[in-house]
């Protein structure tokens, strides 16, 4: 199970209908229902991973150990087995970028996980494009910011509780 943190596991700071990280632990905020459906997954077997895009590193915005201890608090906090982050901007060409697949992949590798047997839950056009890429199913979260939507997704939900819900119930195996 490869997931999004702001907008699935945490809540995104929306201004101008735009979603933005938090721009401070104080501001990091775990979203309802995420550690109950997180448990329930894990029990059915699914592997936990967050794969986050954090630019604002590279924008010079935010400093690195700020989104390290955010990462440490969920951790701490949740049933997750890793957390993978892209640090670049889009001007970098990384290949861990979301849309790009690199971040997943490389999750994959490193976790001997089956790409064809997970799920990228996202709330952002960026996140599913970048599980599709990868060979996922994938399960937009919808919290109609104001920008591009994915074109594709397999399921659409309001939450990461009710994404949990439909794989749960789904005979796609973990």
């Amino acid at each position: 199970m490869f997931l999004d943190r702001d907008g699935v596991i945490s809540r995104a700071i929306v201004r101008a209908g735009r979603p933005y990280p938090p721009a401070s632990l104080a501001e990091l905020e775990v979203l309802p229902g995420v550690p109950e459906a997180l448990r329930a997954l894990q029990a059915r077997g699914y592997r936990l991973v967050i794969v986050t895009n954090q630019p604002d590193v590279a924008r010079g915005t935010t400093p690195k150990s700020l989104v390290d201890s955010m990462h440490d608090r969920l951790t701490s906090q949740l049933p997750l087995d890793a957390v993978f982050t892209c640090l670049h901007d889009d001007a970098d060409r990384c290949e861990c970028r979301k849309p790009l697949p690199g971040l997943i992949a490389r999750a994959a590798a490193e976790l001997h996980i089956d790409r064809a047997a997970s799920y990228l839950v996202g709330d952002r056009w960026r996140d599913i494009e970048a599980g599709r890429r990868a060979g996922c199913r994938t399960v937009f979260v919808d919290h109609e910011y104001d920008e591009p939507r994915p074109q594709s997704y397999d399921f659409r939900v309001t939450s990461l509780p009710e994404a949990a819900e439909i794989i749960l119930r789904t005979d796609f195996p973990a």
